[in-house]
């Protein structure tokens, strides 16, 4: 029986970064002096993007992102961007293994809304690129506001208050993405990893959570953000350990979220992280209840450059799918390559090999439901 997809996620999809060329690195700096516009910066990004939606389509993706070209950061270029919150200077960068991110940090310093968000113009761009090809746009999930991001406690003194202006936000976010156009959104969100190992949940009790409580708190976020979206839009969601420089913040498996993460989120689609021990096994995925949930596996490392064995990776499929029918997974690398505007430590070429990899197997094996 032959398998398809006529929208998102597509047995061969990828989570959406790409490695910054260093035309566009050089030109970011150029800016930063004042040596170039910003209009001259823009136009070196859309030639750039235009290169990368190319490439994408030469290597047999479906769904083409714009790579996040025109951002520092996955989450904080579109958070600081909503009313109500800004970027700031932190005293120290995030610590990853045994590396560190620039300190910035976000801060709510008022009440919230979503208007006129420069990302909507990104999202065009690219949109009038993907020809018939779908342009899948990523954003931060709500989760990474709520709970990585400081709430100044004189705007926002009650907790419900700012959950729910939070979740009306993303409302007005996901529809004005689609009056835009896109029809493939992603909320990628590295909160959940704090369920996943004692570290992170005592970063919970620290917030003054309970784990129960959270995770209700976390679900909710996703559940009411997403509950107007039009039924022709997809909407899916990225849980991720961190990723910078070829480095992590979290290990642990789903085991102590996966009732919710399985069982209780309404996305299309999970992309999940299972390309080293770090995540565990594949047995939370028992919790998986509904036929229309794609669960696409993110076996393939975006970390480093050495290509997997398409034996083992075709072994670990078929172990997923003793938990989930093969016709709802796919695959994809477990994270994107470049996060940050840093990137992760392989080359461009590395990361294209990546790709056709993650396409040929999911060909193979896939898009025929054969194992």
């Amino acid at each position: 029986m032959t398998t398809t997809l006529t929208k998102g996620p597509y047995k061969a999809d990828h989570v959406g970064s790409f490695l910054r060329p260093e035309r566009i690195k050089e030109a970011r700096v150029l800016h930063q002096n004042g040596d170039i516009t910003r209009e001259q910066l823009r136009n070196i990004e859309d030639e750039e993007i235009t290169r990368l939606v190319e490439k994408q389509k030469e290597a047999g993706l479906q769904a083409v992102t714009d790579g996040e070209f025109r951002r520092a950061w996955w989450h904080f270029d579109f958070l600081s961007q909503l009313e109500g919150v800004e970027l700031y200077e932190t005293n120290a960068g995030i610590q990853f293994n045994g590396v560190q991110t620039k300190a910035h940090g976000i801060k709510v310093v008022g009440k919230l809304d979503f208007s006129d968000h420069p990302m909507l113009e990104d999202y065009k761009f690219l949109h009038d690129l993907a020809g018939d090809h779908v342009a899948k746009f990523t954003i931060p999930s709500p989760n990474m506001l709520f709970f990585r991001g400081t709430i100044d406690e004189k705007v926002y003194p009650d907790k419900d208050e700012f959950f729910n202006d939070l979740i009306a936000v993303y409302q007005k976010a996901i529809q004005a993405f689609y009056d835009a156009g896109c029809r493939y959104l992603q909320l990628d969100d590295t909160a959940w990893a704090v369920f996943f190992s004692e570290k992170g949940q005592e970063q919970i009790a620290a917030k003054g959570y309970s784990i129960d409580e959270l995770l209700e708190r976390f679900t909710r976020a996703i559940n009411e953000s997403i509950a107007k979206k039009p039924e022709d839009m997809v909407i899916t969601m990225h849980i991720c350990r961190g990723n910078f420089k070829s480095s992590y913040t979290a290990s642990g498996g789903y085991d102590n979220a996966s009732e919710y993460i399985f069982g209780k989120l309404k996305v299309d689609g999970l992309f999940l992280e299972f390309d080293d021990e770090r995540s565990g096994g594949f047995e939370p995925l028992r919790h998986v209840n509904r036929s229309d949930l794609q669960i696409v596996l993110g076996l393939i490392t975006s970390k480093f450059g050495e290509l997997e064995d398409p034996k083992l990776i075709k072994e670990r499929i078929r172990e997923a799918s003793q938990y989930v029918p093969l016709d709802q997974i796919c695959l994809s690398p477990q994270c994107g390559f470049s996060s940050t505007e840093e990137g992760n430590l392989l080359t461009e070429e590395q990361q294209w090999e990546k790709i056709r990899h993650v396409v040929s197997i999911a060909n193979e094996v896939l898009k025929l439901n054969i194992l």
